[in-house]
């Protein structure tokens, strides 16, 4: 079983910022690509962010700038640094990982629990 274990987020007021990790553990034989959608109320999911085992990197065009993801190919975590949060940036955050599982033949998207993120003042 593949569990993705995220962590961080929370309440901030405009203008600040905040830290979101994810970590994939259990019987994981290959991991590419990792990253973070978002689903805000009343809205279309969009990916936020994601990097690949290569290191490509790619962001959507509202956070390009702002936001900044990292990865750690040995903790098999991914990690969101989230800078000049703005009100329409509340949404709740959703860690994804593309896997091959070690009693499996082909990728396989896992998803973390959520996390909420509110900018409010």
């Amino acid at each position: 079983q593949v569990q993705l274990q995220e962590s961080g987020g929370g309440l901030v007021q405009p203008g600040g910022s905040l830290g979101m990790s994810c970590t994939a553990s259990g019987t994981i034989f290959r991991l590419d690509v990792m990253g973070w959608w978002r689903q805000a109320p009343g809205k279309q999911r969009e990916l936020v962010a994601d990097t690949t085992s290569s290191g490509l990197v790619h962001y959507h065009d509202s956070v390009r700038g702002r936001f900044t993801i990292t990865r750690d190919a040995v903790r098999r975590a991914v990690y969101l640094e989230m800078n000049d949060l703005q009100p329409q940036d509340t949404a709740v955050y959703l860690c994804f990982a593309d896997i091959i599982t070690t009693n499996g033949s082909d990728w396989k998207y896992f998803w973390g629990q959520g996390t909420q993120v509110t900018v409010s003042s």
